[in-house]
């Protein structure tokens, strides 16, 4: 299983490694990662392997959003099947 998790915001030292921590913390791997910076503007779509998450995905997402709030950032986190759903035609 797999979920996408989006982060914009201000650039700042350390977005990465935050968001990255809380993944490894609970057991999900980062299978794909592509970030930019704009100007001041950071912007990050992450592929994540969620197979081995050890909390509930639900808390996971709060995790991920209370982390963006935290640090100005907006953190978005999708589970594949609601991302594929979107995503037809």
């Amino acid at each position: 299983m797999k979920a996408v998790i989006s982060v914009t915001g201000k650039d700042s030292v350390g977005i990465i490694h935050k968001v990255s921590e809380i993944c490894a913390k609970y057991g999900v791997n980062i299978a794909e990662i592509s970030q930019s910076v704009l100007q001041d503007f950071f912007a990050m779509i992450m592929v994540v392997d969620i197979a081995a998450l050890t909390i509930p995905f639900g808390s996971f997402v709060d995790e991920m959003t209370a982390l963006g709030k935290a640090n100005a950032l907006e953190i978005h986190t999708m589970h594949e099947d609601i991302f594929n759903a979107m995503h037809r035609i």
